[in-house]
């Protein structure tokens, strides 16, 4: 299983005691999910969702277990999980920056939105803040290219941005009020 030693840090999986695939959630699998697909391939995609929405994403551990489970290979479960674009296989920050990256978004200013975002908050696409507060995203479409650009905080969707907009966005949201002394 040389994938997993793959990571940045070069460390070898962190192993902890309690599973992130409990046994109430595999019952619960075994009752409503497994049934419902004739291979246990197709499974898989119910199964990591419910456990990133228990953990918020998927340690290796985790992507072990879930082949244990569905028996089939952690790689086609890594293979399946990277691919995705919904699943996390790094931790994200509480609270996630969605910037949409459309045409129409891209054509009304949407570069200098992700900029000042990254400048603000000193991290590039993809990346999460240092104190786990923030991690900032590009997406395909947020499906409101009438009133781009766009982007999405949390649940919250913000529309017709300016760069400064953008920024005072950031300052609203919840997470901004959390650890400033």
């Amino acid at each position: 299983m040389a994938w997993i030693t793959k990571n940045s840090a070069g460390t070898k999986i962190e192993r902890r005691a309690t599973p992130y695939l409990d046994e109430p959630t595999k019952a619960r699998l075994r009752a409503d999910i497994l049934p419902r697909y004739e291979t246990r391939l197709g499974a898989l995609l119910p199964t990591l969702h419910a456990v990133q929405h228990q953990h918020g994403w998927l340690p290796p551990q985790a992507l072990l277990e879930i082949a244990e489970f569905l028996q089939i290979t952690p790689a086609e479960v890594y293979d399946t999980a990277s691919f995705y674009e919904e699943y996390w296989l790094k931790p994200k920050g509480e609270h996630l920056i969605a910037v949409c990256r459309s045409i129409a978004c891209e054509f009304c200013g949407q570069p200098q939105i992700t900029e000042a975002i990254k400048q603000r908050l000193g991290i590039d696409v993809g990346e999460t803040t240092p104190d786990g507060k923030w991690t900032l995203i590009e997406v395909e479409c947020l499906g409101s290219c009438g009133s781009a650009p766009a982007m999405l905080v949390d649940e919250t969707l913000h529309e017709w941005l300016t760069p400064a907009e953008a920024l005072k966005k950031l300052d609203q949201a919840p997470a901004a009020h959390h650890g400033h002394h």
